[in-house]
């Protein structure tokens, strides 16, 4: 069989759910026995997401690879239970880059290097190229960034209507995700927005094969055979994908509107396997009726912008449905924690998370929220900068070290107990150059940290910093209280710290959320919000 193709167009406004639906249905064919993978065309003109703020494209997501890639494809992995890499993320940048340096390669024998053909040939070779790998595909999901009419998606826009038609008939379908607004003053659901945007993709050759309609509420009938009607679509091609508390309920409600089975027919496909929905089932039924509640502080400069800590809080997420719990995600702005109202802001929590993040803007808030919870016996998660964060507020409050720091925010600090790579000290890039993807760590048998992998002896985490702790510290550490608990021995890297006689203060330089899912929570996530439901239960709160 032939790889198929599947692409997802978004029209009307943007982030309106095209990676979940994309991830949803992908998550429906490989339950259904198909071979599916994802890949997100982004049509920005960065080579990547690395050196984006996080408050301008939310999280960067860290393939097993190393590629810094768009934060749905995190979605993709926690939906399909299975790893991406750097070629299914792909941005205006890479394309544009790789059609320059071909030109001054002189691959193009003389030629006028054009948008048509070469801009898009670019394109549409990215997409093929998980298809035509060795590791063998039934079905690509290709999710095009931006919305239809941005100048910027339109060679993302000709590449799909060039290859669907050299992919010929039931190799490719367009899926185009709209936006249909509910007027709250006259009780209508308007469906002007979605025949323009889907009038908008006929103009650039493309006819919608299914439309999935974002909504507030449900929709009737009569609307589905109206849009059917004004976008040349049959009724059972009219998809709703309705506001839900939770993504992982989509999936569901899609299948259960034969989303599945209608693009499976147009690609003519077999739909005699019925998908397996069970664990699914169970996890919403969970999440939706949870034994206990517990209070999480989440502690970051981001805040203010949720999608920044996307992976984090969808792990939080794994880990309280695992406990039967629900996680209260309290998020507070680092720089605003101070001496004087620190007890404020952590009263009622039973649990610290210390989130990643560069520069130095709200790092003495986080010290003290460290701080705080060393002092008080408060479950402590650091993650990569906040393991950091920990090992400096130990040096100043414990070994007595004052001026303690990390050389990332004072290059002259006279103890950096966080210093650079020596590798990272010749740099003259910062994309892509942070020590990235898989790495392995060995971890300290009777450790805490070793029981909670189920005391496996090797693990492999993501990464994605560029300071690593300053062994020179590590005796005096060790001395006081602060072991290392897990370690790269290629390199001799700390990978993981953890604090004696306390019931949960853990720091790891990696980052464990990349790899939280429905059907595999992560452990350190399921035993931090274990701990902290303990000790919400406890006399100490």
């Amino acid at each position: 069989m032939n790889t198929k193709y599947i692409f997802v167009t978004g029209g009307v406004t943007s982030s309106l759910g095209k990676g979940i639906v994309s991830a949803s249905l992908g998550m429906l064919l490989k339950a259904r026995g198909y071979k599916v993978s994802i890949l997100k065309l982004d049509p920005y003109f960065n080579i990547d997401p690395g050196t984006l703020n996080p408050y301008e494209h939310g999280e960067c997501f860290v393939t097993k690879d190393g590629a810094e890639t768009d934060l749905d494809l995190g979605h993709y992995e926690r939906f399909l239970n299975q790893p991406t890499r750097k070629e299914n993320n792909v941005t205006s940048g890479l394309i544009y880059k790789t059609v320059i340096d071909n030109e001054r390669k002189g691959n193009y024998l003389g030629k006028t290097v054009q948008v048509i053909p070469h801009i898009t040939n670019e394109i549409k070779r990215r997409i093929k190229i998980i298809g035509e790998s060795e590791k063998y595909y039934d079905i690509i999901i290709t999710e095009i960034g931006g919305t239809v009419g941005d100048i910027e998606s339109l060679p993302y826009i000709e590449s799909v209507r060039q290859l669907k038609w050299e992919l010929g008939k039931f190799n490719g379908l367009v899926i185009h995700l709209t936006l249909l607004p509910h007027i709250t003053v006259t009780g209508e659901i308007k469906t002007k927005p979605t025949q323009h945007s889907v009038r908008n993709l006929m103009e650039n050759g493309i006819q919608a094969d299914i439309i999935v309609c974002r909504t507030e509420k449900h929709i009737s009938d009569n609307i589905r055979k109206k849009l059917a009607l004004f976008c040349n679509v049959k009724p059972k091609h009219v998809i709703e994908s309705i506001d839900t508390k939770i993504i992982y309920e989509i999936p569901y409600l899609l299948h259960l509107q034969n989303f599945d089975e209608v693009a499976l027919n147009h690609l003519n496909l077999s739909t005699h396997i019925i998908p397996d929905l069970e664990k699914w089932k169970i996890f919403i039924k969970k999440y939706k009726n949870p034994k206990h509640e517990t209070k999480i502080a989440l502690v970051g400069k981001y805040v203010s912008l949720h999608d920044s800590y996307k992976s984090i809080t969808e792990a939080l997420i794994h880990a309280g449905t695992e406990n039967e719990t629900y996680v209260n995600i309290k998020w507070i702005y680092s720089e605003m924690i101070k001496e004087k109202n620190i007890k404020k802001y952590f009263k009622g929590i039973s649990g610290i998370l210390v989130a990643p993040g560069f520069g130095n803007r709200g790092i003495e808030g986080k010290i003290l929220a460290a701080k705080y919870a060393r002092e008080n016996k408060i479950p402590f998660f650091g993650i990569c900068l906040g393991m950091q964060i920990a090992v400096i507020e130990f040096a100043r409050n414990v070994l007595g070290l004052k001026e303690a720091e990390s050389s990332e925010t004072n290059p002259k600090t006279s103890h950096p107990v966080i210093s650079l790579m020596e590798k990272q000290k010749k740099r003259i890039h910062i994309g892509g150059t942070m020590r990235l993807g898989d790495w392995k760590c060995t971890l300290v048998k009777g450790s805490k940290i070793y029981s909670i992998y189920g005391k496996k002896k090797e693990i492999f985490e993501r990464h994605r910093h560029r300071y690593e702790f300053n062994n020179s510290y590590l005796e005096s550490f060790s001395n006081a209280g602060m072991k290392a608990v897990g370690v790269n021995l290629e390199t001799g890297l700390v990978e993981a710290l953890e604090l004696e006689n306390h019931i949960f203060f853990l720091g790891v330089q990696y980052h464990p959320e990349y790899q939280s899912t429905v059907t595999h929570p992560h452990p350190l996530f399921t035993n931090f919000v274990q701990v902290s439901i303990a000790y919400q239960n406890s006399s100490y709160v």
